[in-house]
């Protein structure tokens, strides 16, 4: 694959939002887990999938402008 396609078919950007996607749907599971979660546990669950919208922008925004 020549890197004109790499970036046209914005493998890349998609690659990082599926991993990033996995991360929050293990975290998911974590926390649900949980049987009592604690501040700290709630915080750290709550900054991952806040992360998620920043990550989900910077997806967003990174296609080319016509």
């Amino acid at each position: 694959m020549s890197p004109e396609t790499l970036d046209k078919w914005r493998v890349v950007p998609r690659l990082l939002v599926l991993l990033y996607g996995l991360v929050c749907w293990q975290t998911f599971g974590w926390f649900t887990s949980l049987a009592d979660p604690s501040g700290p546990q709630t915080t750290f669950a709550t900054g991952i999938w806040g992360a998620a919208a920043a990550w989900f922008g910077f997806y967003v925004n990174s296609g080319g402008r016509k």
